[in-house]
């Protein structure tokens, strides 16, 4: 309904009827009168002025963050290098790569990478309700979407129930997690064609469907967050416990394309915690406080792009990036020396600048200086 109700007030109607049980999400569009009948005969009453039906309230939209979560950032014992790369990727809204052995903490890094996403914007909120209204995932109870959605899938999800289909066309995982994450465990696991099904929505932001009755598009503005063993048998292939062969780790690697790596920023290895940290009494940095200086860092962004249909760094075009990321002379010469050496991609170029610019935001910086670019270099995979 509130897909419906949006399109009626851009193509300039001024009042709407809907179901009863349908009004509060209509409602949520500004600007339009919303009546709510029970029916038909109650619609006659209201134009023959025989009993008129008063507008249903507009609704407040209020979005919240979750304080207190279990999946809270102090509760995670070492792994600040990876703590580190979750509020990168949460500033700018970058995608992001954990491999390490089972039991490092990357499921649970995912999670809390959700506790600390800068609240929704109202525009945003209503984006995310209008593709969960479409799948039928809102109610009387809940008529818009109050926070980020986290989305975890399984690998052995169909292509259709990640990417979306079916007839009618209906939103898949990774449209139902626009504007939030979308989390794959075990990446090498899924097939290959969904994998690679994937690249164009983290390209372009959507998803299009076409069937014979018709085609649509659905937005898939995501925080891609993925987790992977470095081998088949999951640990490390210097690690005495390793029992895969060289054949089998690369064939086993080899199941992640490389223009899907590409289209990956931060790539991060976890390694198991020491048992003296896991022990420790001593709670790490709170994702209440990461998550006022990620808030900071999207408002700088949000000032930045007012003008510009985009929200977050990652979401830059070339053509942007060369305008919001400048570089020094030193800077320069420290990222062709690492295109060169790490044989890196013309994407992967640009997508380490719009990580440099994230990286310089966190610190309220106007400019990229050279410790950006490096931090930002650092993160790419090495081949």
């Amino acid at each position: 309904m509130l897909p419906t109700a949006a399109a009626a007030k851009n193509l300039g109607f001024k009042n709407i009827f809907v179901p009863a049980e349908n009004a509060a999400e209509a409602s949520l569009i500004q600007d339009l009168n919303v009546f709510g009948v029970k029916d038909l005969l109650q619609i006659f009453d209201h134009l023959s002025r025989q009993g008129a039906i008063t507008p249903h309230p507009h609704a407040t939209i209020e979005t919240k963050y979750s304080i207190n979560s279990p999946d809270d950032l102090k509760h995670i014992r070492g792994n600040e290098h990876a703590k580190r790369a979750l509020e990168i990727a949460a500033a700018g809204g970058h995608n992001l790569l954990m491999s390490g052995p089972p039991g490092s903490g990357k499921t649970m890094l995912a999670k809390g990478l959700a506790t600390i996403l800068p609240q929704l914007s109202v525009d945003e909120a209503l984006e995310i309700t209008q593709v969960h209204s479409i799948a039928g995932l809102t109610n009387e109870k809940q008529a818009v979407i109050q926070q980020r959605p986290y989305r975890s899938v399984h690998h052995t999800a169909s292509s259709i129930a990640i990417v979306g289909g079916g007839n009618p066309p209906r939103p898949g995982e990774i449209s139902l997690a626009h504007r939030g994450i979308i989390f794959l465990d075990e990446l090498p696991e899924f097939p290959i064609k969904t994998l690679e099904v994937l690249r164009q929505p983290l390209e372009d932001g959507v998803v299009h469907i076409s069937r014979s009755s018709g085609s649509c598009t659905f937005p898939a503005k995501v925080m891609l967050v993925a987790a992977m063993n470095p081998t088949p048998c999951g640990y490390p292939a210097d690690d005495s416990r390793c029992t895969s062969s060289p054949f089998e780790i690369q064939r086993y690697q080899n199941k992640i394309s490389g223009p899907l790596l590409d289209r990956i920023d931060l790539h991060i290895e976890v390694p198991q915690v020491d048992f003296e940290k896991l022990q420790s009494l001593e709670e790490g940095e709170s994702s209440q406080n990461v998550q006022s200086r990620v808030q900071a860092a999207r408002e700088l962004q949000n000032i930045r792009f007012k003008k510009l249909s985009i929200h977050t760094n990652a979401e830059m075009s070339s053509s942007q990036v060369k305008k919001f990321c400048a570089l020094d002379q030193d800077s320069k010469s420290l990222i062709k020396t690492a295109v060169a050496q790490l044989d890196l991609s013309g994407r992967a170029y640009f997508r380490i600048l719009k990580l440099a610019r994230t990286i310089a935001d966190l610190e309220g910086r106007e400019k990229i200086d050279t410790k950006h670019l490096a931090e930002a270099i650092q993160y790419r995979s090495r081949k």
